[in-house]
């Protein structure tokens, strides 16, 4: 599997597959923001949008590929006021149910900390639903929980969860 980052023109030609992926992802149970059964249209309008946001700088998005099909995506949102340009936000690690249980999810989220190392970004943080297999994830990344916010999300099925905020710094206090 190959993982490309994929910049305003590039984001727009994969809109559709992308979609494909974010479907997969809310149908399978995952808590990204969309409730279910999220309606394809509805996926590739989001992706859609965001391309404006990659193009101007503001989001990063890389997607994992299995031949021509992706199978993965990770982004950064990146924050545009001056007293936060040292971090941003690790947002919609998805992996197509088909493609998990490979190292696919932990390969994504090693490529977007080490793009946002590179870019002199020094704090990641994100949010994740409580309990998901994803916390796992972030834990063993190295990721440090900073606390549980009460019904903060509807997952898929409608019901409020509460989440997880963790964060990662990519250097040490020393810098």
């Amino acid at each position: 599997m190959r993982v490309t980052r994929l910049h305003g023109d590039r984001l727009r030609s994969a809109v559709e597959a992308l979609a494909d992926l974010l479907v997969d992802t809310v149908a399978g149970g995952a808590s990204v923001g969309f409730l279910a059964p999220l309606d394809r249209d509805g996926a590739v309008a989001w992706w859609a949008e965001r391309a404006a946001a990659a193009a101007d700088g503001r989001l990063a998005v890389w997607a994992a590929y299995d031949g021509d099909r992706v199978v993965g995506t990770v982004g950064l949102a990146l924050p545009d006021k001056p007293n936060s340009r040292h971090r941003a936000e690790l947002v919609k690690l998805m992996v197509h149910r088909d493609a998990r249980g490979r190292g696919l999810g932990r390969r994504l989220l090693a490529v977007a900390e080490e793009a946002a190392a590179a870019d002199g970004i020094t704090l990641l943080h994100l949010d994740t639903e409580t309990g998901s297999p994803a916390e796992h994830l972030y834990r063993g990344a190295g990721w440090t929980r900073a606390g549980v916010i009460p019904d903060y999300a509807a997952a898929p099925d409608g019901v409020l969860r509460p989440t997880t905020l963790y964060y990662k710094r990519l250097v040490d206090a020393e810098g």
